[in-house]
């Protein structure tokens, strides 16, 4: 089939979706409150109220000790079972559950009609390599190399592998100078088996030296994988590239002088790693520092400038290579692209049970929430040094601290098959939604406003509308320079 009949087919699909997703919200609404007095008021009503006492009890459980910490558990807990106990006394769960189910019906269509976000651009087709090295970390993932038989498989296509050190009497292991000792014997690839911290660090030299670049999914979370489509579930497959393979360029992080390929967190987060039983047990830890950070006066607050914009006093904060497509403070979400040459930065600042409440109604409208894109985010504190997390890894850099980006500075080899590739859906618009379901009505002006929708689908993920209006814009820096080690 032609490319304009399938665009016309992929519009005619859009618009039906959309349509059907704006029908399934008009059920939604109807099956609440037709017939007039069957509880759709009160359903809504106690909704409401139900999540914020949820949210408000979340707050009081993560920023007290004592009874006031069992308090806010028992009330975030309590919130939605005592909705639930009210449902079902006053007969109104079968048309909660209907409207509920014609909603979720609604937010699927309408996802699926929005165009999604233009990917990277596309990889290149890539020379295998004659004298790959692979650096391998034996306890990365809980010992994922040795499990997919990595050595073994990577051996057996040609490639050297290093094992980094597998004992605590070998010590730190400088995987950077490894790398560059591999590169001086004349490597004409590297790869790593590994965390996204360590990812990075190779990455980094790979890139001075404009070597290409393998990742392995061999870490826990596999962040940095995850968005350039590898599949984490067998880290082998990952290898296939060194015989099949083409190339990427994507975008490396800088922050204060080294490199980042996910995240740079400041604030609380940083503050919980920086603990030295946070690796023993991250959720106690984290539950026992809270309240300190949040309410208690330890945890510092923080200014940033990203390209001139001022963040004050924020108790997190969160810079990221290339933007996620939902503001998610953990970085838990998806980068539909890793070459747009921009920092993704994500600031919070939630002073009581209220504000936390108005982020769990609100979400990325909240005042508590900063979402943002920046080519340049400096990072202040009163202190002398600031505790950092970079790529999950804990640090202490001396402040201020600058994050950057080498734009399309990391020439990455990837294997042809590759499971994530599918770029993650937009973030929901029901203005685009409308315009998608009714704009060809309007003739000629509103086909280019469908196509122009389209075309600004990809600026618009990860960005909060209205967030960063008066800076936003498709930026593509055209140099040659491009994760969380969990």
């Amino acid at each position: 089939m032609s490319e304009p009949g399938t665009a016309a087919r992929a519009r005619s699909r859009a618009r039906l979706l959309a349509r059907c997703a704006l029908l399934a919200a008009l059920a939604a609404i109807v099956a609440l409150f037709v017939p007039f007095g069957s509880g759709g008021l009160l359903i809504v009503f106690s909704g409401l109220v139900g999540l914020v006492l949820c949210a408000a009890g979340t707050w009081w459980f993560l920023a007290h000790r004592g009874p006031v910490r069992l308090l806010g558990a028992l009330l975030a807990v309590g919130a939605p079972a005592g909705l639930l106990v009210l449902y079902i006394h006053e007969s109104l769960w079968p048309t909660a559950l209907t409207s509920l189910v014609l909603w979720g019906a609604a937010l699927l269509c309408a996802r699926t009609a929005l165009p999604r976000p233009h990917p990277s651009r596309p990889a290149a087709p890539a020379t295998p390599p004659r004298r790959p090295v692979l650096l391998m970390n034996p306890k990365s993932g809980g010992g994922k190399v040795e499990r997919f038989g990595l050595v073994e498989r990577a051996e057996a296509l040609g490639a050297r592998v290093v094992l980094l050190g597998t004992s605590e009497a070998d010590g730190p292991t400088d995987v950077a100078e490894l790398a560059r000792q591999a590169v001086a014997d004349g490597a004409d690839l590297l790869g790593v088996a590994g965390g996204d911290g360590t990812q990075a660090l190779v990455a980094a030299v790979a890139a001075d030296h404009d070597l290409p670049f393998l990742v392995i999914s061999a870490g826990t979370r596999n962040h940095f994988a995850m968005d350039l489509g590898l599949d984490r579930t067998d880290p082998s497959r990952c290898l296939d590239a060194l015989v099949d393979g083409e190339e990427l360029r994507v975008d490396l992080g800088d922050v204060a002088g080294r490199p980042f390929v996910n995240t740079v967190s400041f604030g609380v987060y940083a503050d919980v790693v920086q603990r030295p039983e946070y690796r023993d047990a991250k959720a106690e830890t984290a539950l026992n520092a809270m309240p300190d950070l949040l309410s208690g006066g330890e945890g510092g607050r923080l200014d940033a400038d990203a390209d001139g914009t001022r963040l004050e006093a924020q108790q997190a904060l969160l810079v990221s290579n290339n933007p996620y497509i939902s503001p998610d403070p953990l970085g838990g979400g998806r980068r539909p692209r890793l070459d747009r040459g921009e920092l993704g930065v994500i600031g919070v600042r939630v002073e009581g049970a209220a504000q936390a409440a108005e982020l769990a109604v609100r979400g990325a409208q909240s005042t508590g929430l900063n979402v943002l894109t920046a080519h340049r985010v400096e990072v202040f504190a009163e202190a002398a040094t600031l505790p950092v997390a970079v790529d999950g890894e804990a640090l202490t850099l001396p402040a201020p601290v600058v994050c950057t980006l080498r734009p399309r500075a990391l020439r990455v080899l990837l294997p042809r098959e590759r499971p994530g590739t599918a770029p993650p859906a937009p973030p929901l618009n029901w203005g685009r939604i409308v315009v998608l379901a009714f704009g060809h009505r309007g003739g000629k002006n509103a086909r280019a406003r469908e196509e122009d929708t389209e075309r600004t689908a990809g600026r618009d993920a990860g960005r909060t509308a209205g967030r960063d209006a008066g800076r936003t814009g498709e930026r593509e820096a055209g140099g040659a320079h491009g994760g969380s080690d969990a």
